[in-house]
Parts: C-alpha cells; structure tokens; sequence
C-alpha cells in the first residue's frame, strides 16, 4: 500500500470516527473486518495517534481557526486537518508541504473546495506559527 493510499485509510478511520461513540480500536477492528482494512504500521500510528492527542491538535486547530469554532468546521475538513496536525507535529520524515498538499488533495476528493482553501489556508498558518 502507499503512503497516499495508507493516508487517505488513515482519514476515513479518523472520518468515522467523528460519527461514532466506540472507542478507536473498535473503529479500526471493525474496519478490519467489514472494509477489508488491511493494517498498516502508518495508519495505526498515525490513527490512533489523532485520538492520543486530540485536545492538543484540537487547540491547534481552534487557535488557528481564526473567526471559526471548531463546532463549524465541516466534519470533513475537520478530520482531515487532524491528519495533517498530526503529521506535521509527530511524524518526522513527512515534510510539512507534503501533509499540506495532501491534506488539499483529501479535501478536493471527499469535500468542496471552499474546504479545500480553508485547510490550506489554516495549515499554512498553523506551519507559519510553529
């Protein structure tokens, strides 16, 4: 599997996730069975790795979303800025314009392109910023 393909497992896990009460690891079990999901060490790290810190990324993306609550952010482009934060914040060897590039591509397929600009937009600040 590629690391494109692994990412965008990695945004539909996250994606689910923000529809569901069950825990991280029964989303990804289930996954596993009922999509077929094949584990990869970069989905589960990265996957379960939102949620481990999910307050921190969450407050990146509040205090970045300037004249935004978290709230109004689509549950698309939330869950694919929480892949990216992720990225750039814990996953070294990922160059930050390439969690952008990809995050922007994630939302041009699953989303519109009003979020598109939006995540690009807030990712570039949230790198400015850090």
């Amino acid at each position: 599997m590629t690391r494109k393909m692994a990412r965008e497992e990695a945004f539909i896990l996250t994606f689910e996730k923000a529809f569901s009460s069950d825990d991280v690891a029964e989303i990804f079990e289930i996954a596993k069975e009922v999509r077929d999901l094949e584990p990869d060490e970069y989905i589960e790290r990265v996957f379960f790795g939102i949620f481990e810190n999910i307050e921190e990324i969450d407050g990146i993306i509040s205090e970045n979303a300037v004249g935004w609550k978290i709230g109004r952010i689509s549950k698309t482009a939330l869950s694919v800025l929480r892949l990216a934060i992720f990225e750039i914040k814990y996953c070294e060897g990922i160059p930050a314009s390439v969690s952008v590039n990809e995050a922007v591509e994630l939302c041009k397929k699953y989303a519109t392109k009003e979020d598109s600009a939006f995540v690009n937009g807030l990712l570039s600040t949230v790198i400015k910023n850090s």
